[in-house]
């Protein structure tokens, strides 16, 4: 209970997006900065989990980066669009426009994992950064994560 109380309290720490408009004009109105956006429910574990590592870095990355969450079920306008079935999705815009980032996945949209290792999504953040401010709309993870999931 207690690393629930505390991974509540970290999505608390990051502003959240209450709609469909509040979360165009954060994508629409950054001129300079990556907009990250976690997309999920507070209270979903792996968002919990996710939020806890996006508060921790929030500071970290505030020269090129803004973070925001948005809830799905509060905010369902993007769910279809930007296929929104996991339970936690973070995806990145610059300049009013999606950034994909190749993982190694397969799915080059998102993030639809928790990321535990903070400097890991540090690097992911300097390079979405690096590569769209250079006009690139696809850049190259940092590290490989096909193998995440170990069966």
């Amino acid at each position: 209970a207690t690393l629930r109380a505390r991974s509540v309290a970290m999505s608390y720490l990051l502003p959240h997006l209450r709609s469909g408009w509040h979360v165009d004009q954060a994508i629409l109105t950054e001129e300079e900065r990556v907009v990250v956006l976690r997309f999920g429910r507070d209270a979903d574990e792996t968002c919990m989990r996710m939020d806890e590592t996006l508060a921790s870095v929030a500071d970290k990355v505030k020269n090129f980066a803004v973070i925001y969450c948005v809830d799905i079920d509060e905010v369902p306008d993007f769910n279809t669009m930007y296929e929104l079935y996991d339970p936690c999705t973070v995806m990145f815009f610059f300049r009013n426009k999606h950034i994909m980032i190749d993982l190694g996945t397969g799915n080059n949209n998102k993030v639809n994992w928790a990321m535990d290792d903070k400097q890991e999504f540090i690097d992911i953040c300097e390079v979405v950064y690096a590569g769209a401010s250079k006009g690139r709309g696809l850049v190259v993870s940092p590290k490989d994560y096909s193998t995440k999931y170990k069966y």
